[in-house]
């Protein structure tokens, strides 16, 4: 059941990506028709959001019992006593799932319409409300208190400002416009805040604006399970290599009893501060952050004593995680993607610059696991071919918990080698809406299986390093 239109992308996008999922390998292993069957799936599942919120608990300052029992009573609140069950995960012990009811399709829509940036409706679609910076247009005699329905500009082709708009626009469903028009496209620039508080979005997840904020993470179920596979243990000296906006960071240094040290880096500057606001606001101490190219963090010269930052002398890390920079074909949802082959391309060169300077970073015996957000073979399973070929000293290690699929065929590993990589598939579950019914008729072991499929694309390969290079 496909509620959305199936993602699109660039002419040369689309052929690039064509081929990924029909390469020889695939077809031989699959059969054309099979192939062809998973790759439409795929495209489907990436513009719709995941059947759950995934949040991690902040066990560094409470309980999950005691979270759980909060955000219960919270989503209760905000549903209107709908009973929304909050599930603990069996082997990822530090984070809650809430089920996303939807798709609604039985909303009426309002004459009234907010036109929202793309951005801010995916936003919406995983439970936001929509704030003013994310309004492009409204119907002309807009005023607070208006029953409004809100669309998106997948495309945007939509003017600010405009009065009405009759291109491709997605329903999101309908909200409270809190501002006028004329306050919303104010002459003195940009109010912030927010302009229209969702009452029947499409899809219902709860908001977490200012909801338990030093307690809880908002984060995406395989994003949770990079930290934990890394497993950094108290006193480790750990590197985040690209760490903004910090959700990783915060969680090794929780898991770490914020005992040890990590170094979170990030080239860009305003990222890093998201970074230290972040450690701050969940009360973790071993966190310091810095504005650094991860490429030119490896030092060739004697560093001072008393220097914290990068760079860093050869074999200084116990563990490192690069979270890679990525062309981000796995979030969700994603309805129109905007960049070009040469952009998806240019991620290839430099995740082998940064995967360079990581394994020489590396004590011997020490720990390096990469990670995308992305969906095709270059960024993942032929990173890692090569990665193998090029560095001796390391070896591929079997990830605990292992929840995702394997990697995909494609690049020349063998079966083995698959099977010991982790790929998050969303065509590994067929495109299904929840109601409250289905909801309360499912048992908690299928809900989490079905957690653990339907998600974001995601990748995730371990390595040990063997010896000294």
């Amino acid at each position: 059941m496909s509620f959305f239109p199936k993602i699109s992308f660039q002419c040369e996008v689309e052929e690039y990506l064509t081929k990924v999922f029909r390469n020889n390998e695939l077809i031989t292993a699959l059969g054309t028709q099979e192939a062809e069957n998973k790759y439409q799936s795929l495209l489907s599942r990436l513009s719709h959001p995941p059947s759950f919120t995934t949040v991690r608990v902040n066990t560094h300052l409470a309980s999950v019992k005691h979270v759980k029992k909060l955000l219960f009573e919270e989503i209760q609140k905000q549903f209107k006593g709908l009973c929304v069950p909050v599930l603990e995960h069996p082997k990822l012990q530090d984070i809650l799932l809430i089920p996303v009811i939807g798709p609604r399709q039985d909303l009426k829509k309002h004459p009234s319409e907010v036109i929202v940036g793309a951005q801010c409706g995916y936003a919406v679609l995983r439970g936001a409300h929509v704030y003013v910076p994310g309004i492009i247009s409204t119907s002309r005699f807009v005023k607070a208190g208006d029953l409004v329905s809100v669309y998106s500009d997948i495309e945007g082709k939509c003017k600010r400002g405009a009065k009405e708009f009759e291109g491709v626009k997605v329903f999101l469903g309908n909200g409270i416009s809190e501002l006028s028009r004329s306050e919303i496209f104010s002459s003195s620039g940009p109010l912030k805040g927010l302009g229209v508080r969702m009452i029947e979005p499409v899809y219902l997840s709860p908001s977490f604006d200012n909801v338990l904020p030093s307690h809880l993470f908002l984060q995406n179920l395989p994003s949770v399970v990079v930290s934990h596979i890394l497993n950094p243990q108290p006193g480790e000296k750990i590197l985040d290599m690209c760490a903004a906006p910090g959700g990783k960071a915060t969680h090794l240094a929780t898991l770490m009893h914020d005992q040890g040290e990590v170094i979170a880096m990030d080239r860009i500057a305003n990222k890093v501060k998201k970074i230290k606001l972040n450690a701050e606001l969940l009360q973790l101490k071993c966190i310091k952050a810095f504005c650094y190219d991860g490429t030119k963090a490896l030092s060739v010269e004697k560093r001072e004593e008393e220097q914290e930052g990068p760079p860093f002398l050869p074999e200084s890390f116990d563990r490192i995680l690069l979270d890679a920079p990525c062309s981000g074909m796995g979030q969700r949802p994603n309805m129109a993607y905007s960049s070009t082959l040469k952009e998806v391309t240019s991620y290839q060169p430099l995740q082998r610059k940064l995967f360079a300077v990581a394994v020489k970073l590396l004590k011997p015996g020490g720990v390096l696991v990469y990670s995308t957000c992305t969906i095709t073979l270059s960024e993942n399973e032929e990173q890692v071919a090569w990665a193998l070929k090029r560095f001796p000293c390391l070896q591929l290690h079997p990830q605990d918990p292992h929840i995702g699929g394997e990697g995909m065929k494609g690049a020349g590993l063998s079966l083995d080698q698959l099977k010991l990589l982790q790929r998050f598939d969303p065509a590994a579950v067929t495109l299904q809406g929840m109601d409250i019914n289905s909801l309360q008729d499912s048992r908690e072991d299928e809900l989490i299986s079905l957690a653990n499929k339907d998600c974001i694309g995601f990748f995730i390969a371990k390595f040990i390093k063997s010896k000294s290079k």
